[in-house]
């Protein structure tokens, strides 16, 4: 039986997402917002050893190539958004 995938979007206007599977965006996603909504504002670093403590030996990949896509895709689609300031990335849940 083939797994069921998910075409992930990309907040950068002409720049295509990529086909993931369904199983593993929701994992990787339910670990971003868990991430996001604990800290309110987290680093992009912060983020990624956030969902790495929560899934390792649980999850199948790479975790930060992961992360990067859907955390894209969650942007794209409204639900997390960039802080704007200098310094490292910044996230939090969509006002």
């Amino acid at each position: 039986m083939d797994e069921e995938k998910i075409l992930t979007l990309h907040p950068e206007e002409g720049k295509q997402g990529v086909n993931i599977s369904r199983t593993k965006y929701e994992m990787i996603r339910q670990a971003i917002l868990d991430a996001v909504r604990s800290q309110g504002i987290i680093t992009y670093q912060g983020l990624v050893s956030l969902v790495d403590y929560k899934l390792r030996n649980r999850f199948e990949g790479s975790i930060p190539w992961y992360v990067t896509t859907v955390k894209l895709d969650l942007e794209a689609r409204g639900e997390i958004e960039r802080v704007q300031g200098p310094g490292e990335q910044k996230l939090s849940l969509k006002r």
